[in-house]
């Protein structure tokens, strides 16, 4: 089986795509336990579209989107110390324990969020490119959100502002079908969604969002686009989340031979598909990776339980800019 990519390129993608399932379905059972509360969103099933984004585009680049942040959060370079941390609340979390599973952050790999406002992020991620055009550096901007947020007002303002001011930046609607639970063919006239930037002719395309090969080459395209001034591109990555919109969603709204389609497409099966007809590792390297991200997930719980608390004098930090703000008193 041939591939324009080498050992180490899909190495690198199952190792990574790997350890987003593993903590993820940590989590959930972590979860399930009362340990972590509040909301949770996974994105077990998308990892291919986190590990081809991720491939082609520099550390230094920024990517912000919405609050299924997990996988896209350890893929950028986050530890998944701080990320279980974060999920436990803990003050040793990436914003301290007071964001929780919607609001990852991290200044140091440029990951400005994590929103739990749908499509909020999408004026923002215009926002960062441009700062980035207006600096005259040459960082892209990655600005995620789902297909229920493709529906919001935000969308058709920032867009034109974008190709208005030929932005650095790359929109990607992640198309799970389903929005909260509630399918695209019910919410919209336009299935392609795609073809919502032909108004503001923004070069566009659809993108199996199965296949990290598939994901990176389209990015890569557009990354380069954005590099060399040539203003923002729209990718609608067609993807598939196994469990619910969120913890508490029971996922009735589709059907078990639905689900059971997609998971003869997951993107891991995939991946180690090709690594075995290529020869890039047998089946005691495969194994060996596969320890090394149990023991990282393991690692991570660890840290998060043996984490303290918020202090209480945390509770008005990081808030507000202004030192002598009048309305909050001690």
């Amino acid at each position: 089986m041939q591939t324009q990519f080498d050992k180490a390129q899909y190495l690198e993608w199952y190792e990574s795509m790997l350890l987003q399932r593993k903590f993820e379905e940590k989590a959930g059972q972590l979860y399930g336990m009362q340990k972590i509360r509040g909301f949770c969103h996974l994105y077990i099933g998308q990892e291919a579209v986190s590990a081809g984004i991720i491939s082609a585009i520099r550390p230094d680049d920024n990517l912000i989107t919405a609050y299924r942040d997990h996988g896209l959060a350890l893929a950028k370079g986050m530890s998944a110390n701080e990320c279980m941390a974060e999920l436990f609340g803990k003050a040793t979390g990436c914003t301290k324990g007071k964001g929780g599973s919607m609001h990852f952050f991290s200044k140091e790999h440029r990951f400005f969020g994590g929103h739990g406002i749908v499509g909020g992020q999408i004026g923002l991620g215009a926002g960062i490119a441009f700062a980035d055009n207006y600096n005259e550096n040459d960082r892209v901007t990655v600005c995620l959100f789902g297909d229920g947020a493709a529906r919001q007002g935000i969308l058709h303002e920032t867009f034109n502002m974008a190709m208005l001011w030929n932005l650095p930046v790359v929109f990607i609607c992640e198309n799970n079908f389903y929005a909260m639970g509630t399918s695209v063919e019910r919410t919209s006239k336009v299935l392609d969604i795609f073809r919502m930037a032909d108004a503001y002719d923004m070069p566009a395309d659809s993108v199996d969002g199965m296949s990290p090969e598939e994901v990176h080459l389209a990015m890569e395209r557009a990354v380069k686009r954005a590099r060399e001034k040539g203003g923002p591109t729209f990718l609608e990555i067609k993807t598939y989340r196994y469990r619910g919109h969120s913890m508490s969603d029971p996922a009735k709204y589709r059907t078990k031979e639905e689900e059971a389609g997609y998971k003869e497409q997951d993107p891991i099966k995939h991946v180690v598909r090709i690594i075995e007809a290529n020869g890039f590792a047998n089946t005691e390297e495969l194994e060996a990776i596969e320890e090394k991200v149990k023991q990282e997930v393991d690692a991570c719980v660890k840290f998060a339980e043996e984490s303290p608390w918020p202090n209480d004098d945390e509770l008005y930090k990081d808030i507000y800019v202004q030192e002598d703000y009048p309305f909050i008193k001690d």
